[in-house]
């Protein structure tokens, strides 16, 4: 009593709390987009083969391509998209599609241009409008809308996802749905739901531009697109193992 070693006044004082972040200080921390020159500005370039693959089904053998480039800045850029099947040695499917991208947040570009199809059936030409980027907790998410020749209508979904087991072993899921307005008897679809996929692919990135995979997908049609596979004596659904590489420059 007494005779004890007085405490630290100071440490006795409330410390301040840490202040909340404000709307202000996000926006000083990520600046905002202006005319695509933000972060240094400047044209930028990548061309990016997701699938590029060759598969193994009961039907038999085949080939398939999926990939993107995009030109441009931060905020605008001219985007370029392909993706296509071949069986038997004949391209069963291929489009090509071009859009002007712009940037609408920090992780969404909205996207409109047109569609060509080659196959399957008469070629055809679509008015297109979407929306791709990064959903929340990291899905890539891309759907589009498009409008064709005769009042057609077709709606497209994909949602894929990486899953890291190591640094350069990356699982990656993927879904891919298509619905169609109206019935084309001529190019084997009906209306509604027409096919829907579902595909699974590990791979092993040698570098960061180049990883070959291996992988399954089963594809599914349905309603009046599984009529049409029946009449022609084709199945409505099959399981494909497939090898392939992911590249990119």
């Amino acid at each position: 009593m007494g005779h004890c070693t007085p405490r630290n006044p100071g440490a006795q004082a409330p410390r301040e709390p840490i202040p909340v972040p404000t709307d202000a200080d996000r926006a000083a921390a990520f600046a905002p987009l202006h005319d695509g020159h933000a972060h240094g500005g400047g044209i930028h370039n990548m061309v990016r083969f997701n699938r590029f693959e060759a598969w193994d089904a009961d039907p038999g053998t085949g080939q398939a391509w999926e990939g993107r480039a995009w030109i441009g800045g931060d905020v605008q850029r001219l985007w370029l998209r392909s993706e296509g099947e071949r069986e038997h040695g004949r391209t069963a499917s291929a489009d090509l599609e071009a859009f002007y991208g712009r940037g609408i947040s920090p992780w969404w570009d909205l996207l409109a241009g047109v569609r060509h199809d080659f196959n399957p059936g008469p070629s055809q030409t679509w008015a297109a409008l979407g929306v791709q980027g990064m959903a929340p907790y990291k899905f890539e998410v891309a759907a589009t809308a498009y409008l064709g020749e005769g009042g057609r209508s077709m709606l497209t979904a994909e949602v894929e996802y990486e899953l890291l087991f190591t640094s350069r072993l990356v699982l990656q899921p993927l879904v891919e749905v298509e619905f169609m307005g109206r019935a084309d008897p001529q190019r084997g679809t009906g209306s509604g739901l027409s096919t829907a996929e579902a595909g699974v692919r590990l791979r092993y990135e040698i570098t960061r531009q180049f990883a070959p995979y291996v992988g399954v997908a089963y594809e599914r049609a349905y309603g009046g697109t599984a009529d049409h596979r029946r009449q022609a004596g084709e199945p409505v659904s099959d399981t494909r193992w497939l090898a392939g590489v992911r590249w990119w420059f």
